[in-house]
């Protein structure tokens, strides 16, 4: 485990469809997955980005194979196009991210070029709606950094770097920003980003023209929450947000000004006193049910979502079958969530009851080492 950050995990990123609407409720179609690992190969086994084949029709998951040699790959994320993947290279000092180039037959990743963090601690990616942009979120340095693709996939200099500005919560392992997610709005228009130090998830206006941001307030967490990751509802009227430090999940009203507050649930059971990390958070493709892991407990909360006033009601509360799920992907089709377990070195697959939204294990497992991130390509890329 780098000393950048708090016991911070990473996590699953999936290339799908956008998400489903009330008049489009249905998982995608199934096909077969290319489904790349992220990990850190510092005191691991780990040598770099892996690859393996997933079958949504079956839940099987082929042998592992490594893709690329690269270090500590924290974070992986797939382009819309299919022709190239960027990792946060999260390093104790001089972190990058990386742009690679995707082998269509066998999936092998090349590297085209490396950028500096302009930061420490990258630990969350993702692209804008045109997909002409990278952004980043970096937990040490709490700042925000948005980098544009070039037309060979390459990373060009970043058109904007934003330090997050707020009071920093009470919590011992707060002090200061600390930047552990980011996003776009459907529009394109606003930019969100979790921010664990500050207990906000702070809003930039976007000018996806030049690829700049511009502050323009946000939703404020209660103290010591740590806002870690956050889930939009499919019509982005709700914004669900893991509180890491206090175990929760926050339900905001997504006016994109004032963020009402409307409910704080749980993630543990009653009585539970030990040691939780509350880590990844992801609202099912059918936008039925919300599921978020706990590390320390190591198990799954299970939601269903009120359609109509995004409230959650706790559905179960599901061991994960390993030590430390620092992240967990929910398959394009909705059929299987996988498990990363970054402390027992696998990833162990559920199935997903379709009414319900509860979890049963399928016996398939993957061994990997230091599991934190996935992200799925499909196959006829």
């Amino acid at each position: 485990m780098n000393n950048l950050r708090h016991a911070f995990p990473v996590a699953i990123v999936l290339l799908a469809p956008l998400m489903p609407t009330a008049r489009n409720p249905e998982p995608p179609a199934a096909k077969a997955y290319r489904a790349y690992v992220g990990n850190y190969t510092t005191k691991t086994e780990s040598k770099g980005i892996y690859q393996f084949r997933f079958d949504p029709a079956t839940g099987r998951m082929s042998a592992l194979e490594l893709a690329v040699e690269t270090k500590d790959p924290s974070w992986v994320i797939v382009h819309p196009g299919g022709k190239y993947l960027y990792a946060a290279n999260e390093m104790d000092h001089g972190s990058t991210i990386s742009a690679f180039s995707i082998d269509p037959p066998s999936g092998l990743l090349t590297l085209l070029n490396s950028r500096p963090a302009d930061g420490e601690g990258p630990c969350h990616l993702a692209f804008d709606r045109t997909g002409k942009f990278l952004l980043t979120a970096n937990y040490s340095t709490g700042n925000a950094v948005v980098y544009p693709i070039l037309a060979d996939g390459k990373l060009g200099e970043p058109t904007a770097s934003v330090r997050n500005q707020g009071q920093p919560g009470p919590h011992q392992h707060q002090g200061g920003p600390h930047a552990h997610w980011i996003g776009t709005s459907q529009d394109n228009r606003l930019v969100y980003v979790a921010d664990l130090g500050l207990d906000k998830v702070l809003l930039y206006r976007f000018d996806a023209s030049k690829g700049t941001l511009a502050a323009a307030g946000g939703a404020v967490a209660k103290p010591a929450a740590g806002p870690r990751h956050v889930a939009l509802s499919a019509d982005e009227r709700f914004l669900y947000v893991l509180g890491e430090l206090d175990s929760t999940v926050t339900v905001f009203a997504n006016d994109k000004q004032a963020f009402k507050s409307l409910q704080v649930v749980p993630m543990l059971p009653v009585g539970f006193s030990g040691r939780n990390d509350a880590a990844e958070i992801e609202i099912h493709p059918s936008g039925k049910f919300l599921y978020a892991s706990n590390r320390g407990h190591d198990s799954f909360a299970v939601y269903s979502i009120n359609q109509k006033d995004g409230t959650l009601t706790q559905v179960d509360i599901v061991p994960t079958g390993g030590k430390e799920p620092r992240h967990f992907a929910i398959d394009p089709s909705g059929r299987f969530l996988l498990a990363e377990n970054q402390n027992t070195n696998n990833i162990i697959e559920f199935r997903i009851d379709p009414l319900t939204g509860k979890l049963t294990p399928t016996g398939e497992t993957l061994a990997t080492p230091s599991p934190i991130c996935i992200a799925f390509l499909p196959l006829d890329h």
